[in-house]
């Protein structure tokens, strides 16, 4: 569990090689959310930084070379709109009405920094494949993001809906109520 990881046993910043003076300050209520965790035996969180470790950061040479990976300049937070968190699991993307929202789709660094996610850091975190390239503006690329069904969570109900339907046809096929 992400809050074990963090907070107790410290191997998410062991992992990721943080240094002690760069993981702030346990969150308020810890006490009560550690207490709360032993109820929950799931599959672990996946960060902002878990997800994103294999991407070089949008502003290096290195970016040049994977489709979609380009520093989107301007970020900023302001009341109610704050970006998600380097070290928690992703905010919802979001698609606006008018344009990517301002001060979100952003990624906010512990440092107090925040940049937006590259369209192929959002992709990323909509588990696209890094076959899929997206060819509009940076705003329409975002917009097409943030109304996007993560890839991954699509298959799995798919394959889901599929499996009942292949069973309800097998009912109705040996003679079976299908209902």
């Amino acid at each position: 569990m992400l809050w074990v990881d963090q907070w107790v046993t410290g191997e998410y910043w062991e992992r990721h090689q943080v240094p002690r003076k760069q993981r702030g300050s346990r969150p308020s209520g810890f006490q009560t959310r550690a207490m709360k965790a032993s109820l929950f035996d799931a599959i672990p969180w996946v960060t902002v930084r878990d997800r994103l470790s294999d991407l070089p950061n949008p502003q290096s040479r290195e970016a040049r070379a994977i489709p979609n990976q380009v520093f989107q300049p301007r970020a900023r937070t302001y009341v109610g709109h704050t970006g998600s968190p380097f070290d928690e699991p992703a905010k919802t993307l979001k698609a606006g009405d008018h344009g990517v929202p301002g001060g979100e789709n952003m990624i906010a660094f512990p440092t107090g920094e925040v940049r937006y996610f590259s369209v192929r850091e959002a992709a990323w975190m909509q588990t696209f494949p890094d076959e899929f390239v997206f060819n509009s503006s940076w705003t329409e690329n975002m917009r097409q993001l943030g109304n996007a069904v993560p890839v991954e969570f699509g298959r799995i109900i798919a394959e889901e809906i599929k499996q009942k339907l292949v069973s309800r046809r097998r009912r109705k096929d040996n003679g079976g109520d299908a209902h």
